[in-house]
């Protein structure tokens, strides 16, 4: 499995590879020091587990996490245990404290297993329905009438009728329960709902603008173009 190392202090790191050693079905294809580098370097190398600190320069890894387009597994690793329930409402796979130890390491890497063998075996359907509580009013939200879902650090802004509710998780988890067939992903904050889609201009330069019924004008990154067209047939 291909893993990613992020952690500010490289000694840390260094353990980690060393313990990880002992997994012949772990390969630890690159390690950052703070979250812009490893935001980098998990679009260069599509990493699928994340070994994740939370206190690094920059940011913390909830930051990182806001950031994905596409969310591998992970498992966090620090030396503070007050960020652990904020963890697994990020759909963190495990929590573990510092100094890091074998058989710890050992029960961790068995989840991921246990995650891979599950999602092979029975996919998640994909979401209906959300329940959004936004402060004192709650509201159960039918996807198919959310034209467009916009990240707000490590929360997403629902833009539903008149209403925009937040929802309190981050928009890369969120994706992965969408309808690929329905909801596209458009740049880097925002995933549109396609049926709502009114006009699209192409721009110089490859740009694609969508205009979204009763909503604004969206923006297709250019690294998504090329899958919009072919979805689209644009």
């Amino acid at each position: 499995m291909r893993t990613l190392l992020v952690d500010d202090e490289a000694l840390a790191r260094r353990e980690m590879r060393r313990l990880l050693a002992e997994f012949a079905w772990i390969e630890v294809v690159g390690e950052a020091g703070n979250i812009e580098a490893a935001a980098a370097q998990i679009e260069q190398l599509t990493p699928e587990l994340l070994f994740l600190d939370i206190q690094m320069p920059g940011g913390s890894g909830f930051d990182l996490l806001a950031r994905l387009e596409k969310l591998p597994h992970v498992i966090f690793t620090t030396a503070y245990d007050q960020h652990a329930v904020r963890a697994f409402e990020v759909n963190a796979l495990d929590y573990l404290l510092k100094p890091i130890e074998p058989e710890r390491l050992a029960a961790s890497l068995s989840r991921v297993k246990v995650a891979q063998v599950r999602a092979a075996a029975q996919p998640e359907a994909a979401l209906e329905q959300l329940f959004v509580r936004d402060g004192p009013r709650c509201w159960f939200v039918p996807l198919r009438e959310v034209r467009l879902f916009t990240a707000e650090g490590n929360y997403v802004r629902l833009s539903w009728g008149k209403i925009h509710p937040l929802l309190g998780r981050p928009l890369s988890m969120l994706e992965q329960r969408l309808d690929p067939k329905k909801f596209f992903r458009a740049n880097r904050r925002q995933v549109i709902n396609l049926e709502f889609i009114e006009a699209v201009e192409l721009g110089v330069n490859g740009q694609i603008h969508v205009q979204l019924r009763d909503g604004p004008e969206v923006e297709i990154s250019r690294r998504q173009a090329r899958q919009f067209r072919k979805q689209t047939s644009v």
